[in-house]
């Protein structure tokens, strides 16, 4: 999992069987600091995020799991929206 920023979206009228109804978000990968921290991912968003708000992003085999029920070409899925967090220095 990773930190992130949701910076944009992505419309797409067309999208795999499975993919329907879902929302998918670009998020820039960011560090404790809120530095970038990599390339921009396209994730699937069930939850609900918006512009600017900083969320918690599976990757790979875990990510595609929450769908369990599905067979989605998803590799990145929003799992988290952060409220806040704390990082102990030195």
């Amino acid at each position: 999992m990773f930190l992130g920023k949701v910076i944009g979206s992505v419309w797409s009228t067309q999208k795999e069987e499975g993919m329907e109804n879902l929302k998918l978000l670009i998020v820039q990968p960011i560090d404790w600091k809120e530095n970038e921290g990599g390339p921009t991912v396209i994730a699937a968003d069930r939850i609900g995020a918006g512009m600017g708000e900083r969320v918690i992003v599976s990757r790979g085999t875990p990510a595609k799991n929450i769908f369990a029920h599905k067979n989605v070409p998803i590799d990145a899925v929003i799992v988290g929206i952060v409220d806040s967090y704390e990082v102990q220095e030195g």
